[in-house]
């Protein structure tokens, strides 16, 4: 018959290595469940953000006299909310951003300066819409219709247009290449001698003129948050069952000898 042994006192069986593996689970579980209600701050940080720009948007647009008065500091409180401005185009400075999609097909954004009417010289760059790219030869500039006389539009105030990735960034000389990677309105503005407002307006107008301006929304990635915190939440709840288990259930449950 087999020795009987007597059973070991459970104290006994907790060692330095059921210690350390308790202390490095306790710490992951803090660590992860402190990043998930990171994440969860940041997700209402952005859902308020988004808000507030919803309700610029269903404000009643202003007028050119708000975008006269503007500084560069006071853009901020600006940005978002519609705007109804009259004025003349100035064709020969339109500029072409390269790499540009919309319906999943690239082209180019069309931006051109709008002289504004009875505030002579002030002028705004504005980003007009989207025009498809020559596949055959992509250097080509496409027909854009430009409408002459004065014009009244409808639009969005925004910043400088977006910044796509590029290797080397150069200031453009006057007279350069209208098709660009990227356009910055004080360099844009020192180019071309226009006294540009520091601020841009996108065009948000029917596509009257053969331009789409079907405009991807303001996103700012609520979701995105919300989807990280569940990753860190779910890795915690992980680490508390991987210990459970390995470290209690199946440490205690083993048969004695």
């Amino acid at each position: 018959m087999p020795a009987d042994y007597p059973a070991r006192p459970a104290r006994a069986r907790l060692g330095w290595r059921f210690w350390l593996v308790t202390l490095a689970a306790l710490a992951a579980m803090a660590l992860t469940a402190s990043l998930g209600r990171w994440q969860l701050s940041r997700a209402a940080q952005k859902a308020a953000l988004q808000a507030a720009i919803d309700e610029r948007d269903r404000q009643a647009p202003l007028a050119a006299a708000a975008l006269l008065q503007a500084q560069p500091a006071d853009v901020a409180s600006l940005l978002h909310r519609r705007v109804r401005l009259r004025g003349h185009w100035l064709a020969q400075h339109t500029v072409f951003l390269d790499n540009r999609q919309m319906y999943g097909r690239p082209g180019f954004f069309v931006l051109t300066p709008l002289r504004l009417a009875g505030a002579e010289p002030a002028v705004v760059l504005v980003q007009r819409g989207w025009v498809p790219r020559n596949f055959l030869e992509r250097t080509q500039l496409p027909d854009v219709p430009m409408p002459g006389g004065e014009v009244l539009l409808e639009g969005r105030v925004a910043a400088d247009p977006a910044r796509l990735y590029e290797f080397a960034q150069t200031a453009a000389a006057p007279g350069a290449s209208r098709i660009r990677q990227n356009l910055g309105l004080a360099a844009f503005a020192a180019e071309t001698g226009l006294p540009l407002l520091p601020l841009s307006v996108v065009q948000l107008d029917a596509p009257a003129d053969g331009l789409a301006r079907d405009w991807p929304a303001v996103d700012h990635g609520v979701d995105k948050h919300y989807g990280y915190a569940f990753q860190w939440f779910g890795l915690c709840a992980l680490v508390a069952i991987l210990y459970v288990w390995f470290q209690l259930v199946r440490r205690f449950a083993r048969p004695r000898p």
